[in-house]
């Protein structure tokens, strides 16, 4: 694959895919189309060889948009979405709008333009939640909130494209996933930011032991170059990253690693819905090749130092959109 379309490439997961990319292979064009809606960040891949990474501001439901960003292309990898659970609750118009009619568009345009692979990135929660054991590629899907739904819809209007026209779609389903640039209104640098802050760390009441498994955001990136270029089309697979954590452990951690004490866990009334437990297999990506690389203590020490490091990055973010956000969402913090 000498040119890649990469999609939503200037988010969290989508921008470490783009770096692992240019990183790892030396012959490779990365086409990097985003929204830049308010998790979007030019800065993720400010640092990457622009001679090889071509910028595109554009929305996955325009269609012509779409097929000027897949001309000369071999593949498409697809992580534009609307990612945030309680964002869903409180209204999920733009979910459904990008992450079914945008994969929707996406299909459409990938059949025109013959693309020899397209995949499509997914998230553990369409399994919804499992007590005991792990979710394999053929459990039912079962999504429990808006996000999860609207994820397991475009995942069904993906691989329909796959039945009815032989699109080569490939679809991958990562844990949580954690690492630097992630934007602050999820749970890790959520706390860490506050912490760094001596601000409240406003943890679910009633959800503080609901386990998720923590995969690093570059270990994603890899799980998904595997499946993109070893996975068989029509095919699921699960990228796990085998660290399965209670949310109160993961916010202890957080602590210790800011050197800061439990007075700053602040309950809040939990999430409607919540799920209790994900937990994947990822044997069958393990069987092409891939093994995720950072042990969990290992990345969260770096994540934390790199929250730590960069505050130029996300002081500017923690403001207008995402601080009107905040105190809404976390009304009660204030008494």
């Amino acid at each position: 694959m000498k040119r890649i379309l990469v999609t939503g490439g200037a988010g969290f997961i989508g921008s470490a895919f783009v770096r692992w990319q240019l990183k790892h292979y030396p012959d490779v064009h990365i086409v990097n189309l985003d929204k830049l809606t308010y998790a979007g960040n030019q800065e993720n891949v400010a640092d990457v060889d622009a001679a090889r990474h071509t910028f595109i501001q554009g929305d996955i439901a325009d269609r012509e948009v779409m097929l000027q960003a897949m001309e000369g292309c071999d593949a498409v990898v697809n992580f534009a979405a609307e990612t945030h659970v309680d964002r869903s609750i409180a209204g999920a118009t733009e979910f459904l709008r990008t992450n079914v009619d945008g994969v929707y568009n996406l299909a459409e345009c990938a059949k025109e333009t013959g693309l020899s692979r397209v995949l499509f990135v997914s998230t553990d929660e369409v399994y919804g939640s499992i007590a005991e054991g792990s979710f394999t590629e053929t459990s039912p899907l079962t999504p429990r909130n808006p996000y999860s739904a609207a994820k397991a819809g475009g995942e069904l209007v993906g691989m329909s494209y796959f039945h009815t026209f032989d699109l080569p779609v490939i679809i991958t389903r990562g844990s949580n996933t954690y690492g630097p640039y992630q934007y602050p209104e999820k749970v890790l640098p959520l706390f860490t930011t506050n912490a760094i802050d001596d601000e409240p760390l406003p943890l679910y009441k009633g959800g503080e032991h609901n386990v998720r498994d923590w995969l690093y955001v570059d270990d994603h990136a890899s799980g998904i170059d595997c499946a993109l270029r070893n996975g068989v089309p029509g095919e699921v697979y699960n990228v796990a990253g085998g660290n399965e954590r209670e949310n109160i452990e993961l916010t202890r951690k957080i602590l210790a690693l800011t050197g800061k004490d439990e007075s700053l866990i602040k309950w809040v009334p939990d999430r409607p819905g919540h799920d209790r437990r994900y937990s994947i297999s990822a044997d069958k990506l393990k069987a092409l090749g891939w093994q995720p690389a950072m042990p969990w203590e290992q990345g969260m020490e770096e994540t934390v130092q790199w929250y730590q490091e960069n505050e130029t990055w996300w002081r500017k973010i923690k403001s207008g959109e995402f601080r009107a956000y905040y105190e809404k969402q976390y009304a009660t913090l204030k008494g």
